[in-house]
Protein backbone atom coordinates (compact mmCIF):
# COMPACT_ATOMS: atom_id res chain seq x y z
CA UNK A 1 0.00 0.00 0.00
CA UNK A 2 1.21 3.52 -0.74
CA UNK A 3 2.43 5.62 2.19
CA UNK A 4 -0.02 8.24 3.45
CA UNK A 5 2.71 10.06 5.39
CA UNK A 6 6.19 10.55 3.95
CA UNK A 7 9.51 12.09 4.96
CA UNK A 8 9.32 15.89 4.87
CA UNK A 9 5.56 16.12 5.56
CA UNK A 10 4.36 18.67 8.13
CA UNK A 11 2.27 16.83 10.72
CA UNK A 12 0.41 17.44 14.00
CA UNK A 13 0.26 14.99 16.92
CA UNK A 14 -3.29 13.81 17.69
CA UNK A 15 -2.74 11.87 20.94
CA UNK A 16 -0.26 11.43 23.76
CA UNK A 17 1.91 13.73 25.86
CA UNK A 18 2.77 15.91 22.85
CA UNK A 19 -0.82 16.34 21.62
CA UNK A 20 -1.15 19.46 19.45
CA UNK A 21 2.56 19.83 18.70
CA UNK A 22 3.61 20.23 15.08
CA UNK A 23 6.76 19.16 13.30
CA UNK A 24 8.30 17.69 10.18
CA UNK A 25 8.79 13.97 9.63
CA UNK A 26 12.50 13.10 9.51
CA UNK A 27 12.26 9.29 9.28
CA UNK A 28 9.48 6.81 8.48
CA UNK A 29 9.58 3.14 9.56
CA UNK A 30 6.81 1.41 7.56
CA UNK A 31 7.38 -2.08 9.01
CA UNK A 32 7.08 -0.77 12.59
CA UNK A 33 4.27 1.65 11.58
CA UNK A 34 6.17 4.53 13.23
CA UNK A 35 7.78 7.84 12.32
CA UNK A 36 10.27 10.22 13.92
CA UNK A 37 9.09 13.84 14.05
CA UNK A 38 11.53 16.62 14.93
CA UNK A 39 10.81 18.22 18.30
CA UNK A 40 8.14 15.68 19.26
CA UNK A 41 8.29 12.72 21.69
CA UNK A 42 11.68 13.76 23.07
CA UNK A 43 13.62 11.52 25.45
CA UNK A 44 16.76 12.46 27.37
CA UNK A 45 19.77 10.32 26.53
CA UNK A 46 22.86 10.44 28.76
CA UNK A 47 25.92 10.18 26.52
CA UNK A 48 29.59 9.84 27.32
CA UNK A 49 31.99 12.45 26.01
CA UNK A 50 34.05 11.45 22.97
CA UNK A 51 36.86 13.28 21.16
CA UNK A 52 34.35 14.43 18.51
CA UNK A 53 31.24 15.23 20.59
CA UNK A 54 30.37 16.78 23.92
CA UNK A 55 28.82 14.45 26.48
CA UNK A 56 25.87 15.10 28.75
CA UNK A 57 22.11 14.96 28.60
CA UNK A 58 20.99 15.10 24.98
CA UNK A 59 17.33 15.28 23.88
CA UNK A 60 16.56 12.77 21.15
CA UNK A 61 13.31 12.48 19.14
CA UNK A 62 11.86 8.98 19.56
CA UNK A 63 9.51 7.18 17.13
CA UNK A 64 5.78 7.86 17.39
CA UNK A 65 2.98 5.71 15.95
CA UNK A 66 1.63 6.83 12.56
CA UNK A 67 -1.94 6.55 13.86
CA UNK A 68 -1.19 9.44 16.25
CA UNK A 69 -0.13 11.77 13.42
CA UNK A 70 -2.18 13.79 10.93
CA UNK A 71 -1.00 15.78 7.93
CA UNK A 72 -1.37 19.58 8.03
CA UNK A 73 -3.19 21.04 5.00
CA UNK A 74 -2.71 24.47 3.39
CA UNK A 75 -5.03 26.07 6.00
CA UNK A 76 -2.90 24.74 8.88
CA UNK A 77 -5.47 22.20 10.06
CA UNK A 78 -5.19 18.42 10.47
CA UNK A 79 -6.46 16.41 7.53
CA UNK A 80 -6.71 12.84 6.36
CA UNK A 81 -4.91 11.71 3.21
CA UNK A 82 -6.56 10.17 0.17
CA UNK A 83 -5.34 8.86 -3.16
CA UNK A 84 -6.69 9.54 -6.64
CA UNK A 85 -5.55 9.15 -10.21
CA UNK A 86 -4.69 12.26 -12.20
CA UNK A 87 -4.16 10.97 -15.70
CA UNK A 88 -1.69 8.11 -15.39
CA UNK A 89 -0.27 9.29 -12.05
CA UNK A 90 -1.46 8.33 -8.55
CA UNK A 91 -1.35 11.37 -6.26
CA UNK A 92 -1.99 12.07 -2.56
CA UNK A 93 -4.55 14.73 -1.68
CA UNK A 94 -5.87 16.39 1.46
CA UNK A 95 -9.44 15.25 2.19
CA UNK A 96 -10.44 18.58 3.79
CA UNK A 97 -9.47 20.85 0.88
CA UNK A 98 -9.02 18.43 -2.02
CA UNK A 99 -5.60 19.93 -2.81
CA UNK A 100 -2.84 17.70 -4.13
CA UNK A 101 -0.02 17.29 -1.61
Amino acid sequence: MAAKLKKGDKVVVLAGKDKGKQGEITTVMPKANKAVVEGVNLAIRHTKQTPTSQGGRIAKAMPIDLSNLALIDANGKATRVGFRMEGEQKVRYAKTTGDVI
